[in-house]
């Protein structure tokens, strides 16, 4: 029987210009304002974005479908790397996964995209793109 065993939510830690010049993209780490996910409005940063990370690692617990590994010949604890952006609007966009399998990727790339709007980010007041990343571990028979 698998099962998911154990979930992180990392900030990914990169700082730079996105694309468009009005829209700077920010370390989750020194993000004056950080994303709010939906029932994490209240405290400071730190508060938020430990909210923001049990919400985030309850909803891919449940969403996730460790079934998506049965046949593929693995044993063990299973790591996949996932990357994604929450752009100005709070929605998750640019979602890449790393795994073993290509399967396991497609789960998590569906999982994630499955995330609710959050509350966007803010630096000196304007809504800025955030980049996260989330490893997703669990054990595979």
């Amino acid at each position: 029987m698998k099962k998911l065993i154990l979930l992180l939510f990392i900030p990914l830690m990169s700082f730079g210009q996105s694309e468009t010049e009005n829209n700077a993209k920010l370390n989750y780490e020194i993000i004056e304002s950080v994303p709010i996910f939906p029932g994490c409005e209240r405290g400071n940063n730190e508060k938020k974005r430990k909210c923001m990370s049990d919400k985030i690692a309850k909803f891919v617990a449940k969403e996730f479908d460790v079934g998506c590994a049965d046949g593929l010949g693995f044993s063990g604890k299973q790591r996949i790397a996932v990357i994604f952006k929450f752009d100005t609007l709070g929605r998750v966009v640019g979602v890449r996964a790393r795994a073993r399998h290509p399967k396991l990727e497609r789960e998590a790339v569906r999982v994630v995209k499955m995330l609710p709007i959050v509350k966007p980010g803010t630096q000196d007041g304007k809504k800025v793109i955030v980049p996260y990343s989330l490893p997703i571990f669990f054990m595979a028979n």
